[in-house]
């Protein structure tokens, strides 16, 4: 330091010990980074042991926050064009690959993998993001069309997103597979209550802060964080869910699908999934789709 008037400035050359910034990671609900509102956290770690942040520990109060905030922007995302929730979701992609050392360091503490294949399962994922961002407005030309009816009619058939869907994020791909479970379903108009992964969830927050800086509207997608076994019933059974990914549900898939059964819910079972294939096609996108038909008259 030297002197500057009456008092002290400090020069770059000077160096002093700085304070650790320990972070808590909050949830993403309706837009916002709220903490949990039971005020409680959790310890993540990495797969080698070592402490890495803290994460906030949801309630069951907080999968209803979530689920309002998602159903209250169902409608202004689902009513966007095709084309516009394309370009908002390439956004997402731009953001994601703006955060790829980030990503990285994540996905290779939480997967235990080396830095060339962290970096590739991030390169992956953006990717993957891209491919379903591509998807919006196509998969209704495969899945809709004119239909031949005997009679003086039109037939028309077009599909429609189911409404909230909740998704409980696959535990052993915490950033390729959770890509590959959210952005189908944001693609065909849905959104979404995501329960990340427990163990890994800190790709999670960092995906939902690359959302919150792109043109995804608030609510469209809700990302908690938390034990799934406080998690998961609250959300397949809550009434205003319609549809159910039970990708990361591990033993506890026959008893979360029996609880939805209780509200006619759609529900996907876990089993089956490559994350790794690059070309999924319709598989995670068509399940969470209404087809509506349509008949009209033709006059003269």
């Amino acid at each position: 330091m030297r002197a500057a008037g009456t008092g002290w400035r400090l020069t770059l050359t000077d160096t002093f010990p700085r304070i650790a910034v320990r972070r808590t990671y909050k949830l993403y609900v309706g837009g916002a980074f709220p903490r949990s509102e039971s005020g409680r956290s959790y310890p993540v770690t990495s797969s080698a042991g070592d402490h890495l942040a803290n994460a906030a520990l949801a309630s069951r109060k907080d999968v209803r926050d979530a689920v309002v905030a998602a159903r209250k922007a169902f409608l202004g995302w689902s009513g966007r064009t095709a084309y516009n929730r394309g370009q908002i979701l390439y956004r997402v992609a731009e953001m994601m690959e703006g955060r790829r050392s980030q990503f990285a360091e994540e996905v290779g503490a939480a997967e235990g993998v080396g830095k060339a294949r962290a970096q590739a399962l991030v390169s992956a994922a953006v990717d993957r993001w891209v491919y379903y961002a591509g998807w919006a407005d196509k998969f209704g030309q495969l899945l809709g069309g004119a239909n031949p009816v005997s009679g003086p009619y039109f037939n028309l058939s077009e599909p429609e997103p189911t409404g909230v869907v909740g998704i409980l994020a696959p535990t052993g791909s915490s950033l390729l597979g959770l890509v590959s479970v959210l952005a189908p379903v944001l693609t065909s108009g849905n959104t979404a209550v995501l329960v990340a992964s427990e163990d890994a969830p800190l790709p999670a927050i960092t995906l939902a802060e690359a959302l919150a800086t792109s043109d995804l509207p608030a609510g469209a997608a809700n990302i908690l964080t938390g034990r799934l076994s406080e998690l998961a019933a609250p959300l397949a059974g809550h009434a205003d869910v319609n549809a159910l990914d039970l990708a990361g549900a591990g033993g506890l898939a026959a008893e979360l699908e029996a609880l939805a059964a209780t509200t006619l819910k759609r529900v996907r079972r876990p089993g089956g999934d490559d994350w790794d294939d690059t070309d999924p096609g319709l598989s995670r996108i068509k399940p969470f789709l209404e087809i509506k038909t349509v008949w009209h008259p033709i006059g003269r």
